[in-house]
Order: C-alpha cells, then sequence, then structure tokens
C-alpha cells in the first residue's frame, strides 16, 4: 500500500493528529487551528480541510474497524427499522439495523416489506454479525 503522506510536506504525525482532532471531537476547523498553534504548530484552518478531506475517510475507517473488531456483538442491542423510499420513482423499504452507539451495522433494500423480507435481513445480519442479546423494532408483525 502505498503511503498516504507522500505529497504533503508536513510530518505524517502532525498531519494525523490534526485529521483525528476533527475527526474525533465536535472541533470546527478553526478550533483545530487554534489548538495546534497553541501546541507551536502554525496551520491554516484550510490546511486542515484539505487534510480531512483526503485523509478523514480513510481515518473515519481506521476508527470504525478498530470498534467493530475489539468489541463482542453478542452483548449488544441493536435497533431495526425499516423506511420507505423512492428509487428511479419506485417505491422501495430500506431496512437498517443501527447498534446501540449508532453505528450503521447492515443496510437492505427490498420491494416488499412481509416477513420474507424482515428475515432475510435478520439472517443477513446475523450471518455477519452474530447474535444480539436484544432487539429493539417498531413492533412490525413480520419481525
Amino acid at each position: 500500500m502505498r503511503n498516504p503522506f507522500r505529497y504533503f510536506n508536513s510530518k505524517p504525525e502532525v498531519i494525523r493528529l490534526t485529521v483525528m482532532m476533527h475527526v474525533r471531537y465536535p472541533l470546527s476547523l478553526r478550533q483545530v487551528e487554534d489548538l495546534l498553534f497553541e501546541r507551536g504548530i502554525d496551520i491554516c484552518h484550510e490546511t486542515v480541510r484539505h487534510w480531512w478531506n483526503r485523509l478523514g475517510p480513510m481515518f473515519s475507517n481506521e476508527i470504525r474497524k478498530g470498534r467493530l473488531h475489539h468489541r463482542s456483538f453478542s452483548h449488544w442491542r441493536w435497533h431495526l427499522d425499516e423506511v420507505l423510499v423512492r428509487i428511479n420513482g419506485e417505491t422501495h423499504y430500506l431496512w437498517r439495523a443501527v447498534d446501540h452507539e449508532g453505528e450503521v451495522l447492515e443496510v437492505f433494500v427490498t420491494k416488499r416489506r412481509d416477513r420474507r423480507a424482515a428475515l432475510k435481513f435478520l439472517k443477513r445480519t446475523m450471518k455477519r454479525y452474530g447474535r444480539s442479546r436484544s432487539i429493539v423494532t417498531d413492533r412490525l408483525r413480520s419481525y
């Protein structure tokens, strides 16, 4: 894999610190700029925005992967829901499974909202993530 920092003039540690401050905490670009200035790092908020656009998704994926691999899915509570959406003018149902931390586990689109679609979605989710201790639904009968 190529080095993602190869075209930047700053040190990779500074770039990682800057992007992670913006990813992990609810800070604006100017707040990150001010915090780094207090630490002796003089950069512009536009530089933070550029680094975030280029490297933010990569760091977010690293955080998400670390969060998913180090925890046991069997102890989590899942929230299942379906929503009516229009795709190319046709109505479909978007099924989602969300864990107790708000992380979207699975997304599934079907034409029908019936028992077969719900079971297919649940089987697919459980096959990928294991069993959950409890599942919170909107009390649709097909669950």
